[in-house]
């Protein structure tokens, strides 16, 4: 490593004239060597430069004209999507409309329907208590009938003896048979 750096060291002290060898000072020979290099840059790498730019410049601007049509149709869907929106929005309200007045006749019917069939059941219960009412006078009836019957039955068992008892059929066929006879 000595050696290398010796070397560059002593490349300062060579003599000036008449052979090639290092400048070392600064001051003088940096603005020669960067007015050469970039002369060399800008002559040779002009057009390589310009046409990156240039490629860059075509890239951008089609990036830019790709976002303005997706801006345009983005803002062309939005548009669409709004008509829509408010198409359904009418809708939307008709149908909450139609729908509260449907609701409405549903209920004035459910509850026309629910008092008919109230009076019905009042119809049946005065219909089944008037049954009712009817078979317990009937029931009553009856057995009033078989108590009475009952009672004129045991009235005559106990006032009839046989002599009364045999008159009685006597009588009563006799009356048959003089009915026979008018016939």
């Amino acid at each position: 490593m000595k050696n290398i750096t010796d070397s560059f060291l002593s490349l300062g002290y060579w003599p000036f004239a008449g052979s090639f060898g290092f400048n070392t000072d600064i001051l003088a020979t940096n603005p020669i060597n960067l007015s050469v290099v970039l002369g060399v840059l800008i002559f040779f790498g002009k057009g390589v430069l310009s046409d990156l730019l240039d490629n860059r410049k075509e890239r951008i601007l089609k990036t830019i004209r790709n976002s303005e049509e997706l801006r345009e149709g983005a803002i062309e869907q939005l548009e669409k999507a709004r008509v829509r929106l408010r198409k359904v929005e009418m809708e939307a309200d008709r149908f909450r409309v139609n729908g509260y007045s449907e609701i409405e006749r549903e209920k004035f019917n459910l509850i026309n329907s629910i008092y008919t069939t109230l009076e019905q059941l009042e119809n049946y219960k005065n219909e089944t208590i008037r049954f009712e009412q009817q078979r317990a006078i009937n029931e009553v009836r009856q057995r009033v009938f078989q108590q009475a019957l009952q009672g004129a039955l045991g009235t005559l068992n106990s006032c009839l003896n046989n002599e009364l008892h045999l008159r009685t059929i006597s009588a009563n066929i006799g009356m048959f048979g003089t009915m026979k006879e008018i016939k």
